[in-house]
């Protein structure tokens, strides 16, 4: 234990610091880190604004450390077979997407968190918190970015645990890529029996492509001559779902062996080695442009053009 930060940057013996802080204190935290010259593990949302976010990627880059968030769905075997299925062009061109991130556990109004708070949490809650992992497993399995979005976001009570509440519990949005494929997402915190159901159904010209993170053994292959279930198995997936198998088929694989693949992954990059896949904080950077245009586009009701610059 350390009495604080200053001392944990001042160890040499610390070599990686992951940041598990409220949000409004990530890139504080994050920066002394880096300008430390440790590697760095920072929760999402890397930060609350997208000037902050951008200051960390750059500062990121000329550290020349490893700086890594963790977007963990990426790490499911049935998610990266997903990916190869449009990287080798057996799923064909992108033509719509369809995705969800249902939870339940701010049901209630008497349900409450210091996510709630937009000072400490910050101006968004439901699609900061878990929007941005549906937005970036999409964009990471299609290989397209979201252009542009336009976005409803709505809080299910004015107040919570007698204070008032500045943040969403739902978002709705609809996108638009790169390549012209369109789709809809929707986020809720607020939706009865759904724990953690991460889900999505990306649309190719030869195939569509289903994942539930509630039952994430399989994945829904659909042609129109004929659909099913691909399961998880080593010995039938491509090199990088293969290599995230990392138990035998029929023994069952989650979150936490997702989160393992993350950290075994960046410790390989902090390593020398380059995983594919590793989520960096120019993915992170990515997220927060993506919240910030959801919040200006339910705000204004119209469209909203996402930046593409590219952090190096």
């Amino acid at each position: 234990a350390f009495a604080s930060i200053d001392e944990v940057l001042e160890t040499p013996e610390v070599d990686v610091i992951h940041v598990c802080t409220p949000n409004s204190t990530h890139a504080e935290i994050a920066l002394a880190a880096l300008a430390a010259g440790k590697h760095v593990v920072c929760e999402k949302p890397l930060a609350t604004t997208v000037d902050d976010a951008t200051a960390l990627a750059a500062a990121a880059a000329r550290a020349g450390v490893v700086a890594t968030v963790p977007f963990v769905y990426r790490f499911h075997p049935m998610v990266r077979e997903a990916r190869a299925r449009f990287a080798d062009g057996r799923a064909g061109r992108l033509l719509s997407i369809h995705g969800s991130y249902l939870q339940d556990w701010l049901l209630e109004q008497t349900d409450d968190n210091w996510r709630v708070s937009d000072t400490v949490g910050g101006p968004s809650r439901a699609f900061a918190d878990i929007g941005s992992h549906l937005v970036d497993v999409v964009e990471f399995v299609t290989g397209e970015r979201i252009e542009r979005i336009s976005a409803t976001t709505t809080a299910a009570f004015a107040e919570r645990a007698n204070h008032a509440v500045a943040t969403e519990d739902l978002a709705a949005v609809v996108v638009q890529t790169t390549g012209g494929a369109i789709g809809t997402l929707l986020v809720s915190q607020v939706a009865p029996g759904r724990k953690n159901r991460l889900a999505f159904e990306v649309h190719g010209s030869a195939e569509s492509l289903g994942f539930d993170q509630e039952n994430p053994e399989q994945l829904w292959i659909g042609r129109r001559d004929g659909s099913g279930l691909q399961l998880r198995d080593g010995n039938a997936l491509s090199p990088d779902a293969a290599r995230l198998s990392v138990v035998p088929a029929g023994h069952p694989m989650g979150y936490l062996d997702a989160f393992t693949g993350f950290v075994a992954d960046t410790i390989a990059a902090i390593r020398h080695a380059a995983p594919d896949g590793l989520p960096t904080f120019a993915d992170g950077l990515r997220a927060v442009r993506i919240t910030d245009a959801v919040l200006t586009s339910a705000a204004s009701g119209g469209w909203v053009t996402i930046d593409h610059e590219e952090t190096t």
